[in-house]
């Protein structure tokens, strides 16, 4: 539970219908299970104490009490589990019958949730036997106490308050308007649906994509479990279905007539909190018809097995991954086709410098040439070679320009950078700050003239993730007139270039593709040093500021969700430990932090670029920060860290 985690399972027990004592013992046995896995949360199927079966010896007395002292033995024999329980089982109040789900704590019985919506179709639980929860909340003598009933009460968790627990049960998912959103809008963060629905061809689908949309639309976890084995067959059969999902991602799933009894996964709540402060779902006062039921259960370290992608950005799945890229291609091209078209620019100029961001940007001007029925000579790709530059990359960059069709033009920079430097009395074998951002700044000099010089606009070749650690000259590579690239973080360009790559190699362009897998081999540089004696690259970006895989992961969970140093170092190390050590992970984290705060003012300016996605760092929008805003806060949870 620490770190907003909350480790749920969802139950198949093996039943007998009609026979409590033995299904409350079955139940019994997958409680202890779970709970000796870790679990804070149990979800069993509708009237799984019973049967959903029954039908008419739903009538009967003794099935009933058999069913009120199934709960009870049940109670007796979890009283010592930290383990909340959602159990189905039929229960007689104010003359009505209702199909209901008990939620337990221990051995506290925390109230009883009836069935909302009833049908008389050919639900196995329906109208014949049930029916619907009163309008209004009451309360129920069960067991010797006075236990809330009713169908609108949330359970919350007074040591994690984002834990709201609200319980759905039957058909109550199909209604237009679902008992689960209504919860939601109470603000439970965990819907909990019990139900006993036989399969059919597409019935397992259809549940998971009710539950999917649920689970989007209230930005909440979504655990269901559906009847199995034991149930009777004699019209129709049921397979045990249970899911664990959050925000439309299904966390996992046992699919009908699976042979396991437990499914297990941990949902964030902070996560997805998160998402609901963002987007302002929920209202601040709960509906006065909810009641709020608190129980208490000590914060504990959660075990985590979910997913965790090591690289957030990137989809992990081939086609989807294809598809992402695409996308991002499209999004990039019309944003430059429109502003290109709107600035009425004659040219596109582009600062190449055979490296993955600004090819990145040349793929993307082709595009937007293209879509806009121009000659795609109508770019200008300028190569600035200095002190650093070496053949590797002017190589590539001038292939690329050459095969794609651009027009191309080199301008030396070394005796201007030379001329600055006496001009401002720098000793030019002090390879300082003012050494690398007098060449940067020389370049975006060029650029811009060069802009004027033929009525055309600067592209800016800026990723996401330098604009986290403020790797960029402030007024040199940092300023552009349309940043292209602003919103992609490193790790994806990388992915966006290699499906470039492949896309030109389909068309029988070998040696464009060639071009950009190399590009893609290079190691990560701004060339502002000289290079070694072997003509190689001496400056690689990610020796002075970390691997960008490490500050990516960081920078989406940091900016997305808002979560702090110590669940930032807890999922790295869940992510990327097998990659990285403990040492490694935390060294970076901190130099994330301090540079992502101190370097808020190159962002606070940053040029217009269209956002791909969900994590951007424009200021008009994507994110807001003060320039000088104290990171003394994140320093020391960070420093606390070990």
């Amino acid at each position: 539970m620490k770190n907003g985690f909350v480790k749920v399972a969802a139950a198949s027990p093996a039943i007998r219908v009609a026979d409590p004592v033995h299904n409350a013992k079955e139940a019994i046995r997958l409680a202890h299970a779970a709970a000796k896995a870790g679990a804070h949360l149990l979800v069993f199927p509708e009237l799984c104490l019973t049967g959903a079966t029954c039908s008419d010896l739903f009538f009967s007395h003794a099935l009933l009490s058999g069913a009120r002292d199934a709960l009870a033995l049940y109670l007796k024999e979890c009283a010592d589990l930290q383990l909340v329980s959602v159990i189905g089982l039929p229960v007689s109040h104010g003359n009505r019958l209702y199909d209901c789900a008990a939620v337990t704590l221990g051995k506290k019985l925390l109230g009883i949730v009836p069935r909302s919506h009833v049908t008389s179709g050919n639900d196995v639980a329906g109208a014949r036997h049930f029916s619907p929860a009163p309008s209004r909340n009451d309360v129920v003598s069960f067991l010797g106490e006075e236990i809330p009933f009713g169908s609108h009460l949330i359970f919350s968790c007074r040591e994690l308050p984002l834990w709201k627990l609200g319980v759905t049960v039957g058909e109550d998912s199909k209604a237009i308007i679902s008992t689960a959103l209504l919860h939601a809008t109470a603000g439970a963060t965990v819907l909990c649906h019990s139900l006993a629905e036989p399969e059919g061809v597409l019935e397992a689908e259809r549940r998971v994509q009710r539950a999917q949309a649920c689970s989007v639309q209230t930005v909440a976890s979504y655990v269901f479990s559906s009847a199995g084995t034991g149930e009777s067959t004699t019209d129709a059969v049921f397979g045990g279905h249970r899911a664990i999902l959050e925000n439309g991602v299904i966390l996992a799933e046992e699919k009908p007539f699976s042979k396991t009894e437990l499914c297990y996964s941990e949902i964030d709540l902070e996560r997805l909190v998160t998402d609901r402060r963002r987007r302002e779902l929920c209202p601040v006062d709960m509906p006065k018809e909810y009641r709020e039921v608190f129980f208490s259960m000590p914060l504990s370290e959660t075990t985590l097995t979910r997913e965790v992608p090591p690289c957030p950005f990137v989809p992990t799945d081939t086609a989807e991954k294809a598809a992402r890229c695409r996308r991002i291609l499209s999004i990039q091209i019309e944003g430059l086709k429109q502003r290109i078209e709107r600035a009425h620019a004659k040219r596109a100029v582009i600062g190449i410098s055979g490296g993955l961001d600004s090819t990145l940007a040349l793929l993307v001007a082709v595009g937007a040439m293209d879509a806009l029925g121009r000659p795609r000579k109508d770019i200008l790709a300028v190569t600035m070679p200095c002190f650093g530059t070496t053949e590797r990359t002017k190589n590539n960059a001038t292939v690329l320009c050459e095969e794609l069709g651009t027009d191309f033009c080199c301008v030396d920079i070394f005796d201007a950078v030379n001329q600055h430097f006496s001009d401002i009395g720098h000793d030019p074998n002090r390879r300082d700050v003012t050494y690398e951002n007098a060449q940067a700044r020389e370049r975006t000099q060029i650029l811009m003239d060069l802009a004027n010089e033929h009525s055309g606009m600067v592209i800016g070749t800026g990723d996401l993730s330098e604009l986290a650690l403020g790797w960029a000259t402030y007024n040199g590579d940092h300023m552009s007139m349309y940043g292209v690239n602003a919103s992609v973080p490193k790790t994806l360009i990388r992915h966006v270039v290699s499906f470039c790559a492949d896309e030109y190699e389909a068309d029988g362009k070998d040696a464009v593709a060639a071009a950009l897998r190399d590009v893609l081999d290079t190691p990560v540089s701004p060339e502002l040093l000289p290079a070694d004696e072997d003509g190689s690259i001496s400056q690689k970006t990610e020796d002075l500021v970390g691997p960008y895989e490490i500050h990516d992961f960081y920078l989406y969970y940091l900016v997305r969700f808002g979560f702090s140093p110590a669940k930032l170092y807890r999922l790295a190390k869940y992510a990327l430990g097998g990659v990285y050590s403990d040492e490694v992970l935390l060294r970076w984290l901190k130099v994330l932090l301090r540079r992502f705060f101190t370097q808020q003012f190159k962002r606070s300016c940053l040029p217009d670029g269209p956002a791909v996605g969900s994590v951007t760092l424009s200021p008009r929008g994507g994110w807001s920060m003060p320039s000088d805003a104290s990171f003394a806060l994140w320093s020391e949870q960070a420093e606390a860290l070990k």
